[in-house]
């Protein structure tokens, strides 16, 4: 992964939470907390907790007294998810990297994470660390995004992009957020950290939007495509955009949109 794919500053978190958390994000979110508090833990660490769209939902469906922990490696992504929870949820909010992550061995009953490990520059260190801190017999939950060819915004937004600068195409999507869609890779990955058994379930849903516009402003403003495009082009983010919605809509209709969207979902047992 590259350096400038952890790079969620300005008003990404912002368009991100505001764009891409409906479009794609919140299907998941609701599957992954409704996983989570069937599991009944008494203590839960959220890594790359994003914005908060999983930390909105699963705070309110566990136990009274159950210690829940969220964390993000980016402070601003941090600080904008705790600033979207109301008061007294009880969430304790801390900056960490889940590859050296700051608790004692043993911590917590469950360990999630919604569309963070392709994110993480070594994974089987970072799934380590989500065992450790697991408590025997404890579980990781998480999700990744399958091929970027089963989600079809993604794919169109960089199939478009490429269009426009096709000496230097803007490749986020393709490169991190689909980069790590390999079952048979996820679950040799867990095994090399410890976890056994793992399960991995492909789940699709469908992404909906009232216009072709709002899958172009998720993916262009949303997302570190946004910065792969002014690096490209300072002053062309507006009309990037605007050729993607045109895309999109050439493919999927000028009114409200659809179209599919992919996931794998893994679950994986500390040893006891």
């Amino acid at each position: 992964m590259l350096e400038a794919d952890k790079a969620f500053s300005g008003s990404i978190p912002q368009n991100y939470d505001r764009w891409m958390v409906p479009l794609i994000f919140e299907p998941y979110a609701q599957d992954m907390a409704r996983r989570v508090a069937a599991l009944g833990p008494g203590a839960v660490l959220e890594t790359a907790a994003g914005s908060g769209v999983v930390t909105r939902v699963l705070a309110p469906l566990l136990a009274p007294g159950a210690r829940y922990v969220a964390t993000d490696l980016n402070q601003a992504m941090l600080d904008y998810a705790a600033s979207r929870q109301p008061e007294g949820s009880g969430i304790a909010w801390q900056r960490a990297d889940a590859l050296a992550l700051p608790f004692e061995d043993g911590a917590f009953d469950v360990v999630c994470c919604q569309f963070g490990a392709m994110f993480f520059p070594d994974r089987v260190t970072g799934y380590r660390e989500a065992r450790r801190v697991l408590r025997p017999g404890g579980r990781f939950v998480f999700s990744v995004w399958d091929r970027i060819e089963a989600n079809a915004f993604a794919e169109e937004a960089t199939r478009t992009l490429g269009e426009i600068f096709p000496d230097d195409p803007p490749l986020f999507m393709a490169r991190t957020p689909h980069g790590y869609h390999d079952r048979t890779l996820i679950a040799r990955e867990l095994a090399e950290a410890g976890f056994a058994p793992v399960t991995i379930e492909t789940r699709a849903e469908e992404s909906r939007a009232a216009s072709a516009r709002i899958p172009a402003m998720a993916y262009c403003q949303g997302t570190l495509l946004r910065n792969e495009i002014e690096a490209r082009d300072a002053h062309g983010l507006a009309a990037a955009t605007e050729r993607v919605a045109a895309a999109i809509a050439a493919r999927h209709g000028k009114g409200a949109v659809s179209a599919p969207i992919q996931a794998h979902i893994v679950e994986a047992v500390a040893p006891e």
